[in-house]
């Protein structure tokens, strides 16, 4: 199975996992909110699919698990694209009561990413002239705020920071092009980041 077709798969049994989720919540009787649904604006914004599920585990306690998803090829002459699959699950502890006021959280993230051609700047000049296709996988810790906006309406920001390994290959930005190199890069700094709208059950 190539890595297309796996990460097609992973996201679709990831998409069932979370209806089904949806379902047994939606089912069961609680006072307080005990699951909730997310779209991350600022991925959105960079035309990046985004969604998340979280659930409560107790009283101030969650656990997270977003998926983004980035398909596209931007230019197909020059190969210019941000193709990217990335799963961040994350236990978070909330200093009142879930899906209320401040959390901290730990989180983990795993990526498949295909990239090349990016404008400079903002992207360096290496990622203007090679392509980039690989995974990584790392951790971090993170912090963020929830404000109740509705009875089941709020919104949350978050940054984290932390650690990845990079592992790829590197490519002329020519489609057919030969590989140049197999590289890994040791990572450092913002892991997590984000401005999402959520929809509590």
């Amino acid at each position: 199975m190539n890595r297309v077709k796996f990460f097609k798969k992973a996201l679709s049994q990831w998409i069932i996992g979370g209806i089904m989720v949806l379902v047994l919540m939606g089912t069961a009787e609680a006072k307080e909110p005990g699951f909730g649904l997310k779209t991350n604006i600022l991925y959105d914004m960079t035309t990046t699919f985004s969604l998340a599920t979280e659930f409560r585990l107790g009283h101030k306690t969650t656990f997270d698990l977003s998926a983004h998803w980035n398909p596209w090829t931007f230019n197909k002459e020059e190969n210019a694209k941000f193709k990217l699959l990335l799963f961040q699950p994350e236990w978070r502890f909330w200093s009142y009561e879930a899906f209320n006021g401040h959390f901290f959280g730990l989180h983990g993230h795993y990526a498949y990413y295909n990239v090349g051609r990016l404008p400079a700047p903002p992207f360096s000049e290496t990622m203007n002239r090679y392509r980039f296709e690989g995974q990584l996988g790392g951790a971090g810790i993170s912090y963020g705020y929830h404000w109740i906006v509705g009875p089941r309406w709020g919104l949350e920001a978050q940054i984290g920071a932390g650690y990845a390994r990079l592992w790829y290959d590197r490519f002329p930005c020519q489609s057919c092009s030969k590989k140049l190199s197999s590289e890994t890069k040791n990572y450092w700094g913002i892991t997590r980041a984000g401005v999402s709208l959520i929809y509590r059950f």
